[in-house]
């Protein structure tokens, strides 16, 4: 009774012995080897991706994929896909043309794999490899220490040193002032000068002197040694943008200008003597920005731009010297976790933006604030750049129009409205008699049904 089961056990055991072998005849069949996998870089316009790839099997498939280490969201895997022509041993290759996707930073970290597979369905992925993304011209040192690490070419040991001791004292006193914290290190690249600077990132205005990448934990300056104490305050200015990048990073919430400017330029100090008479001209004659319009994009006017910059500073300083560091804190994580500005305000101090704005007028002596509509706020760009030293006087400029108001009279409005309702008219029609046909033939229908069973 038992013999049919034994000499099925004995089978199926047989049967499990053999698999692996036969699996493994099939690998050995279909191995894909890759080979000369390498990362050509072309900086700043271009990166090109190649390897050698050989099989037993047509090889149909190639895929590259690739992106760059930073703060995002989820997962993000770039796919490329070479031309090639399908066979045993090809070479695939693709270019990372900067110049269409815009430039990442110097001293970003690409990485890189590929995806093979032949005609007789195996497929491989090769393990990821890395290649730093920074201009090879320069012969750059580093220095690194209390989570920064500095990297520079030009000038002495001791130029190096002087900025890397500035940047971690900037930490330090982010984290007194403002309770900023970083948990990684942040890269530091120190050009010669702002020419070079430029040269070495597409897309970016003249005037540009500094730029800040909180989601690549980068920041990059041009630092001539005649504007070291410019380069100075830059770097914690920097730094600063980095480190609330870090705190406020997700995918809900925004943090407006006013609030981002104002903690890198309140993280530098107390304010340079023309940016503080400036300030003060425009508190005696009323000439103030209100904070909402602050919240989008500076102007590109230099004067207006210094003044938006010197009322951040102004507001952020209250907040900081009235409500202390950890209500500050409080106010980024609540923008952080998805709350716009006004319910961050309120969840923190008990007032919104314009109860901010009283405060805040009150306590500087200057005048009620002025009811008017609200603004548009123009986004705010990422990374922000900081302009070039002029007379030694720093200035950070945004690239971006000033907020716009909607002046629209409301009867222009109403009237629009109206002008348009009677477009919805023909389509009702068009569907009132569509349904009056439908009705009428299935009544037809109906009709001729029920005659034609009479006549039976």
């Amino acid at each position: 009774m038992r013999t049919k089961p034994i000499i099925f056990s004995l089978a199926l055991a047989l049967v499990l012995t053999l698999l692996p072998i036969s699996t493994a005849g099939a690998s050995r069949l279909a191995d894909i080897s890759v080979t000369d996998d390498r990362a050509a870089l072309n900086f700043p316009d271009s990166i090109t991706f190649s390897a050698d790839l050989r099989s037993e099997a047509v090889i149909t498939s190639v895929v590259l994929e690739y992106g760059s280490e930073q703060l995002t969201c989820g997962t993000v895997v770039a796919m490329a896909f070479p031309q090639f022509t399908p066979g045993k041993s090809i070479s695939a290759e693709w270019t990372w043309e900067m110049k269409q996707s815009g430039s990442l930073p110097p001293g970003t970290q690409i990485w890189w794999r590929w995806r093979v597979m032949d005609e007789s369905g195996r497929e491989i992925v090769t393990a990821p490899q890395t290649i730093t993304w920074l201009d090879e011209q320069h012969d750059w040192q580093t220095i690194s220490g209390g989570n920064i690490r500095l990297h520079w070419y030009d000038s002495g040991r001791a130029f190096g040193q002087e900025l890397h001791t500035a940047a971690v004292q900037g930490l330090a006193r982010l984290e007194q002032d403002a309770g900023l914290v970083t948990e990684q290190p942040v890269d530091l690249y120190i050009y010669a000068n702002t020419t070079d600077m430029r040269d070495a990132i597409l897309y970016e205005p003249s005037w540009t002197g500094g730029m800040a990448f909180p989601g690549h934990s980068i920041v990059i300056i041009g630092i001539a040694p005649s504007d070291l104490d410019w380069g100075k305050d830059t770097i914690v200015h920097e730094l600063t943008h980095v480190l609330v990048g870090h705190l406020t990073f997700s995918c809900l919430g925004d943090v407006p200008t006013w609030l981002n400017e104002g903690l890198a330029v309140y993280s530098e100090g107390e304010l340079e003597a023309y940016s503080r008479k400036q300030l003060d001209d425009a508190i005696a004659d009323d000439k103030l920005f209100s904070v909402r319009s602050l919240s989008g994009g500076f102007s590109e006017i230099p004067d207006r731009a210094d003044l938006s910059y010197s009322e951040s500073y102004s507001i952020v300083k209250f907040l900081i010297e009235q409500y202390g560091r950890d209500k500050m804190t409080a106010l980024l994580l609540a923008l952080r976790d998805g709350a716009v500005i006004d319910e961050a305000l309120t969840q923190t101090y008990g007032f919104n933006v314009d109860g901010l704005e009283d405060a805040w007028r009150e306590n500087i002596g200057a005048q009620p604030r002025a009811i008017a509509p609200n603004p548009t706020a123009t986004p705010q760009p990422t990374p922000v750049p900081t302009i070039v030293p002029i007379s030694g006087a720093p200035l950070v400029v945004t690239p971006t129009p000033l907020p716009l108001v909607d002046e629209t009279p409301a009867a222009v409005t109403a009237q629009t409205e109206t002008d348009a309702a009677p477009a919805s008219i023909p389509a009702a029609i068009w569907i009132s008699a569509c349904c009056l046909v439908m009705l009428l033939s299935i009544s037809g229908a109906f009709l001729f049904y029920r005659r034609r069973n009479a006549d039976k």
